[in-house]
């Protein structure tokens, strides 16, 4: 898919010329990990979570991440009140669904922000997003078990359902508002040895979409990028995963705009 390659590389470029804030209420294991990713790709973070001043934070950012995998009462109200700043000023939303399925809390977490607020992008696990669905997603912990039947079906109906497009991802990263239905095949097992690998992706789909208003392209450039990284770092053959942790992060802050032209793989599904 020549003309995607050259928008995932041309965002790439964007995204390097303009280094969006990028607010994100986000969760305490992987906070300094998703702050790191999102400087190193080019974007700058912020991780602003008190309720007092989130809302004035986002009139600053150019997209807001929502990650809610330590979650809390005070937690959710903050991501309620920057996501209604957010959707007043324009800012696109990209929420990441942690453990969705594993308690009711969040599960009905989930929902409640999916009503409440625009959600521009939905990044989760095939576990999470079928969960949140209705479509017999598996979780245990923050951990996907799958999800019945075709996944690609079972993502375009949450797209439709949401309004939003939904980047679930896994070995084959599928992305779809409904209709378009992009496959990106980037990626490396190493990614699967480490805690917050997911919610990395999602802090940089929302670097990406800080950019690239077709939020389809925005999400499948983003997980192309960073499976391109995650490609480059477990070339270096490191000998176990910390050692796989510092290259990817290196991968990251080397990653070129060829790279994603030449590198990224994408099926249109």
């Amino acid at each position: 898919m020549n003309a995607l390659n050259e928008a995932a590389a041309a965002a790439l470029t964007r995204l390097r010329a303009e280094r969006p804030l990028i607010h994100q209420i986000t969760n305490y294991v992987v906070m300094n990990d998703t702050a790191n990713a999102t400087l190193h790709i080019g974007a700058s973070p912020v991780m602003a979570h008190a309720a007092e001043e989130v809302a004035e934070m986002v009139q600053y950012a150019g997209a807001l991440v929502l990650n809610y995998g330590t979650l809390s009462g005070p937690w959710i109200e903050a991501m309620l009140l920057a996501g209604r700043a957010a959707n007043r000023l324009g800012v696109p939303i990209v929420l990441d669904p942690v453990g969705a399925g594993a308690t009711r809390l969040r599960t009905e977490t989930g929902h409640l922000l999916l009503e409440e607020l625009n959600i521009s992008i939905v990044r989760g696990n095939a576990g999470e997003i079928a969960a949140l669905a209705g479509a017999g997603g598996k979780v245990k912990g923050v951990d996907s078990l799958g999800t019945e039947g075709d996944p690609v079906e079972a993502a375009r109906r949450a797209a439709r359902a949401w309004g939003g497009v939904v980047a679930m991802t896994g070995k084959r990263d599928i992305i779809t508002d409904g209709e378009r239905a992009i496959g990106v095949d980037n990626g490396d097992a190493w990614l699967q040895t480490r805690t917050g690998t997911g919610c990395v992706s999602t802090a940089i789909t929302g670097a990406f979409a800080a950019v690239e208003k077709d939020y389809v392209v925005a999400a499948a450039s983003a997980l192309a990028a960073y499976g391109v990284a995650a490609e480059a770092a477990a070339a270096g053959d490191p000998p176990g995963p910390a050692s796989f942790h510092l290259a990817l992060f290196d991968a990251l802050y080397h990653l070129t705009p060829e790279d994603v032209r030449r590198k990224a793989r994408f099926v249109e599904l």
